[in-house]
């Protein structure tokens, strides 16, 4: 009976043996490799909305938790531009004060403005 081979060595995996886990240096070892390979987010994004040609919505910094789903990475430069052009400006992660362009989104055509309170 010792020359038969065990039912899992030539029939495949036994799925009622339990996989051995990786070792804890092996699992260590591939986390580090996942942050080092992992893409840099973009420094700024734009927001596009949906339709023919997907115009421009909203400026969002690149790390903002409320971009939505529907978006593009841009260049500085890029940003800036949309911004002087008067597209919105994210009220929560300000790219426009991060630029340093106030001044110049307030007196956009596109600008958002809030309604006077009376």
């Amino acid at each position: 009976m010792d020359s038969i081979p065990p039912f899992h060595s030539w029939r495949g995996p036994n799925p009622r043996r339990p996989r051995r886990k990786p070792s804890l240096e092996r699992r260590e070892a591939e986390a580090e490799h996942g942050r080092r390979s992992r893409p840099r987010p973009p420094e700024w994004v734009v927001e596009v909305g949906i339709g023919t040609g997907k115009p421009p919505f909203q400026v969002h910094a690149g790390t903002c938790h409320m971009n939505g789903s529907r978006r593009r990475p841009v260049s500085r430069d890029e940003a800036r531009r949309l911004l002087a052009d008067g597209l919105r400006a994210c009220t929560h992660c300000q790219p426009d004060t991060q630029l340093h362009i106030n001044d110049l989104v307030a007196r956009g055509p596109r600008a958002h403005r809030r309604p006077a309170f009376r």
